[in-house]
């Protein structure tokens, strides 16, 4: 069996989410892995000097815990979806193409995870229209007076610079495109991958 491993990174608030879930939909053999699932307790968390609990680095999470579950999966994808209680579904497009969607906003600045995507996107939207969309989300626990500013938007920066330096091979999308749009476009080149997938011997 081939396997295709997809990676959805991108800014906060960006649509990360909102592309995996609907791609996940359209590909009947694929399982999603989210990062969020693997944040450290919180009581572990740093705290900057200006009090803010440090939840944008790499130390805040789990990341070996992710990478088993990775290997997990690539280890054998249809023994991975039926332990979850999945069925195993393949439509005769994507027959004997296993497809792993990976999405979070740290998933191309963790270097042994990085190697591993043969697929990488990238979901940016500017400043102001990612503060409108944060301020808009509920979170547990809620974002405290001026994080946005102080921390959220400074380590987007930083880490996207790191990730930058990492690697040159993602395509970058613009988050403010509609969301049909964005799909099609992601959706049409990762078809084009599983058939390339399925044309090699």
């Amino acid at each position: 069996m081939k396997r295709l491993i997809v990676g959805i990174g991108g800014v906060t608030n960006g649509g990360k989410s909102t592309l995996s879930q609907s791609l996940h939909q359209l590909i009947p053999s694929s399982c999603i892995i989210t990062q969020d699932s693997y944040f450290k307790d919180d009581s572990v968390v740093p705290v900057d000097s200006n009090g803010f609990k440090q939840y944008d680095t790499i130390n805040a999470l789990h990341m070996d815990k992710m990478m088993t579950t990775v290997d997990s999966w690539r280890t054998d994808p249809d023994s991975f979806l039926r332990q979850r209680g999945r069925n195993v579904e393949r439509s005769p497009k994507d027959a004997g193409i296993s497809v792993l969607l990976v999405e979070g906003f740290l998933i191309f600045n963790y270097r042994p995870l990085i190697d591993l995507f043969d697929k990488r996107y990238f979901l940016e939207i500017p400043y102001d229209v990612c503060k409108r969309r944060r301020s808009s989300r509920v979170y547990n626990p809620p974002d405290p007076p001026g994080f946005f500013d102080g921390y959220v938007w400074p380590m987007y920066l930083k880490n996207r610079r790191e990730m930058e330096g990492i690697t040159s091979e993602i395509t970058f999308l613009d988050g403010q495109k509609p969301k049909e749009e964005l799909l099609a476009a992601v959706y049409e080149d990762v078809c084009q991958e599983i058939d390339r997938l399925r044309e090699k011997n």
